[in-house]
């Protein structure tokens, strides 16, 4: 496969997630009135399918190396369409739930065993312009699916939104039976030995600088976390506008994104990867002061309100490339492990302020840009606390090596 055919190929596995967030959120308001439920519940349609998301992305990665990469992104396919079917046709809300699980267990392998795919055929500089490339077609997703899902909540209703989703998923499974190849041969291929995965996972899980590491980017995906988990009450209630005008939020948010990561993957192979990472950080800190001075002194507006969110999304797309390369290099011989603990730790994170930390924030735009500050303060904090370990580990092995 070309390089560009595989680009859009996994850009489209790793779409799957953020469309089965976003294109159902316009319909929040419906689905609570539906099935005669609190909104606070329909949140949860929300947190379990992140949860189940962030549990599964433990194990694809684990999957892919031991049975290859084309095989599992087939069976979790075929497995998000069947879910999507369901959810569509639920018939009540505890079904709707259960689908919605199912859902996310099986939608973040394309994000996971992707950046797997990319790191067996590229190294350094061309694995972080691969995965800005992906992450460029990607973020067309977001913008494009709460937008699609407001549409088509107002011409046929909420059920709509689970029937687009499966589509997708019949689309991409489609796809990659006939277009995508293995790229992990079998001789590099890892033993399925519950006792040698259990000893990998707690090589990995105690190791300070990858957890820190995963941790300072799952910290600064925090921000877009907090907007796409508030968006309906961010939207409707806090800039009063309609069930159709959610591209208000996205399409800035996701225009940042992919503004940010062309330039992550231009300047590749003239500047170093931890340049980038401060150079994203900086321009995240300016997004961050200038959404809490804005929203501490004026009452959230369009275009106003949602500029300083596009300014981070396009801080956090020129550093996030670079701080997965960073991260999952530190286990070059367990790449899919390193990339499903790394996602796992982003979802985690994702969930728990979807199921947490927004309902306590989104009623107030000055509220979300402090999450915003709290989220980038963490994440700043994480990452250099593992580049400080790590350059204490490197000094203590040169010590002790013999002269």
């Amino acid at each position: 496969m070309n390089t560009k055919l595989l680009t859009i190929v996994l850009a489209g596995l790793a779409m799957i997630g953020p469309f089965a967030i976003d294109t159902y959120l316009p319909s929040f308001p419906a689905i609570a009135e539906h099935f005669a439920v609190a909104p606070a519940l329909v949140q949860q349609t929300l947190s379990v399918y992140l949860f189940a998301f962030a549990l599964m992305n433990l194990f694809y990665g684990t999957l892919s190396d031991s049975f290859g990469r084309r095989p599992v992104i087939l069976v979790s396919l075929l497995v998000f369409t069947a879910a999507s079917v369901g959810a569509t046709l639920a018939p009540g809300f505890t079904w709707l739930l259960a689908f919605r699980a199912l859902q996310g267990a099986s939608a973040g392998s394309g994000m996971v065993i992707g950046q797997a795919i990319v790191r067996d055929r590229f190294q350094g500089a061309d694995a972080q312009r691969f995965i800005a490339n992906i992450m460029m077609v990607f973020g067309v997703a977001p913008a494009v699916a709460p937008v699609i899902g407001g549409f088509l909540h107002a011409a046929f209703g909420w059920r709509s939104t689970f029937a687009f989703m499966t589509a997708i998923g019949i689309v991409l499974l489609l796809a990659c039976h006939a277009c995508l190849r293995e790229t992990l041969p079998l001789a590099s291929r890892q033993a399925f030995q519950a006792s040698s995965i259990a000893r990998n996972y707690w090589t990995a899980m105690r190791h300070p600088q990858f957890l820190l590491r995963a941790l300072g980017a799952g910290f600064a995906f925090s921000a877009f976390a907090l907007y796409i988990s508030s968006a309906a009450s961010f939207v409707m209630q806090v800039l009063h506008l309609p069930e159709t005008a959610f591209g208000w939020l996205f399409i800035p948010m996701v225009a940042g994104m992919v503004i940010g990561s062309a330039v992550s993957g231009r300047l590749a192979h003239r500047v170093a990867l931890p340049s980038m990472i401060r150079r994203g950080f900086a321009v995240m800190a300016v997004a961050t002061l200038a959404n809490l001075a804005y929203t501490s002194q004026f009452a959230a507006a369009v275009p106003w309100a949602v500029l300083p969110i596009m300014l981070y999304a396009f801080g956090m797309a020129m550093a996030l490339p670079a701080m997965s390369v960073m991260t999952q290099g530190l286990f070059p011989q367990m790449r899919g492990l390193a990339a499903s603990l790394q996602n796992f730790v982003q979802m985690l994170i994702f969930a728990l302020v979807s199921g947490f930390v927004s309902p306590l924030l989104f009623d107030s735009a000055f509220k979300m840009a402090a999450g915003v500050a709290a989220g980038f303060l963490l994440s700043v904090a994480c990452w250099t606390l593992g580049n400080q370990h790590g350059k204490q580990v490197q000094a203590a092995d040169q010590a002790s090596s013999p002269a």
